[in-house]
């Protein structure tokens, strides 16, 4: 019969144990949730190994900040930002890195990338200003919109794992998904007047 402990404790009623320093209760909320940490680290870094050492620092920083969690939404929704956040930190950090390396080849006088190379100064700063552009708007959509957006069409999540990890329901998903499109849509095109005519007037 085990230790007599409920087998469906609510994930409120074991986050208030672990509150209170249970232990116990922290290693069986994860694993409720152990193998989606691992899915959405692997979601964003594309390898095994990337992903298992993001998750076990995502499962860290829940540990020690879990304290702070108010209930405001799921604890699955604020799993899913704190995994995400985790991932998202690593991968600045590396472009930072990669930033650091292009200057230094720069400065060393080796060649800019194949890609680069062909391109005029001003479409190279045309793109570069494009993406900033686009991240921009992406930032300016409210956090529900950009959530969607990127577990749809970044991350590549079905329509249902969204559903599952938003725990809302499929036309939900979809209604919202359409609505933050359209406003991203709407939003780039007036960005990208913007840009053109910047362009247009550096000439």
């Amino acid at each position: 019969m085990g230790e007599g402990k409920p087998v469906n404790i609510s994930d409120e009623a074991l986050i208030e144990q672990i509150k209170k320093g249970d232990l116990d209760a922290f290693e069986r909320l994860i694993a409720k949730y152990e193998t989606k940490v691992y899915t959405i680290a692997y979601r964003y870094m594309g390898n095994y190994n990337d992903a298992s050492d993001l998750a076990q620092e995502a499962l860290i920083r829940v540990y020690r900040s879990i304290g702070g969690f108010r209930g405001e939404s799921s604890f699955l929704t604020w799993l899913y930002r704190v995994v995400t956040n985790v991932c998202k930190d690593e991968l600045r950090r590396r472009a930072k890195e990669k930033t650091v390396s292009m200057d230094e080849m720069i400065e060393k006088g080796k060649p800019p990338a194949v890609e680069e190379k062909n391109k005029s100064l001003e479409e190279i700063i045309l793109c570069k200003e494009w993406q900033a552009e686009v991240q921009a708007v992406l930032n300016s959509l409210s956090e529900e919109h950009r959530t969607i957006v990127i577990m749809r069409d970044i991350q590549g999540y079905s329509y249902e794992e969204i559903a599952f990890f938003l725990e809302c329901s499929l036309g939900t998903v979809k209604s919202r998904l359409n609505r933050a499109r359209n406003m991203l849509k709407d939003r780039l095109l007036s960005r990208k007047e913007l840009l053109i005519g910047r362009a247009c007037q550096g000439h």
